[in-house]
This record gives C-alpha cells, sequence and structure tokens, in this order.
C-alpha cells in the first residue's frame, strides 16, 4: 500500500492584511474621493450663492469681489460671478472632465478666498471667530486638497503619452 503525502508549501510572501488591503485601497481611490468630495463641498456652497439672501456669507462675498474688482462687480452681479466659479470648479472636480481648467480656476479663485483676510481683517475676528471666518479657515482645507488632487492630476497627465 502506497500512500503518498502532500505538504503544503508555506506562502513566500505573507497574507496581506486588513490594514494593508485598506492601504491599497486607499492609495488607489483616496484621491478620486477627495477630489469629488471637494466638488460637492463646491457645489454646495456655490448653488446657494445664485439665489439672493440664501447665503450666509453673501456681505462678505459681494464686499470681497467688490473690492478686488476695483467696484466694477458689486451687489448679485458680484455673487452670480462667484457662484459660477465655484458652480464650474465643482463640476469639474466631480466629474473629473476638464480638470485641469478647474484646478486652474481654483488657483485664481484662491485669491478671492483669502482676499477678506486682509481686506477685512478687523471684521473677522471682532470678539471672536464669525461665521465668515471659519469660512475662510475652511478654505484653507480646500486648497489643501486642491494641491493634493492636482499633484496627482497634473503628474498623471505628463505621464501619459502626448497625443
Amino acid at each position: 500500500m502506497s500512500s503518498t503525502t502532500t505538504y503544503r508549501q508555506a506562502p513566500t510572501t505573507p497574507p496581506a492584511t486588513i490594514s494593508t488591503r485598506f492601504a491599497g485601497w486607499a492609495e488607489r481611490h483616496g484621491v478620486t474621493l477627495l477630489r469629488v468630495s471637494i466638488g460637492l463641498i463646491f457645489l454646495a456652497f456655490g448653488i446657494p450663492k445664485y439665489i439672493p439672501g440664501a447665503s450666509p456669507v453673501e456681505a462678505l462675498v459681494t464686499d470681497t469681489v467688490e473690492a478686488l474688482s476695483l467696484g466694477l462687480v458689486s451687489g448679485h452681479a458680484a455673487m452670480i460671478a462667484v457662484a459660477l466659479l465655484e458652480t464650474f470648479i465643482g463640476l469639474t472636480l466631480v466629474t473629473g472632465r476638464f480638470l485641469r481648467l478647474g484646478l486652474l480656476a481654483m488657483g485664481g479663485a484662491m485669491v478671492g478666498f483669502f482676499a477678506p483676510i486682509a481686506l477685512f481683517a478687523g471684521d473677522l475676528v471682532g470678539g471672536g471667530l464669525t461665521l465668515e471666518a471659519q469660512y475662510i479657515i475652511k478654505d484653507t482645507v480646500l486648497v489643501t486638497a486642491a494641491l493634493v488632487i492636482a499633484s496627482k492630476a497634473l503628474r498623471g497627465r505628463a505621464a501619459s503619452p502626448a497625443r
């Protein structure tokens, strides 16, 4: 009677742990999820600006645009301009289409994001952080996230063959 014994060979690499699998998943999908979520935030902040009185930062936005445009754009036109810009940026981030143009628009919009600090500093931190000041602080996170998104989007474009 002959018997054959088969031994299982030890794996050459350790099995993936939950944390390493998650790390791989996060590496593959993290920037895309960040891009889409930041896009949704831009849409959530941009869309109310189309409706007079719907945005809690309406006065800050109109004052900032009026100051930056040297009075050429003011009032509801300023709100619509910012609404269009934020909606465009949001749509490019959510869809991934025209992403380079959306990131370029966001780069220009950064001036408007942080201009109130220089223009209206006294109004923003009177007896603590105002709602407007909190919006500006939130913008630092959006800008930092945009840098991460841009690094991947621009690197991916640069690495792909010319068409």
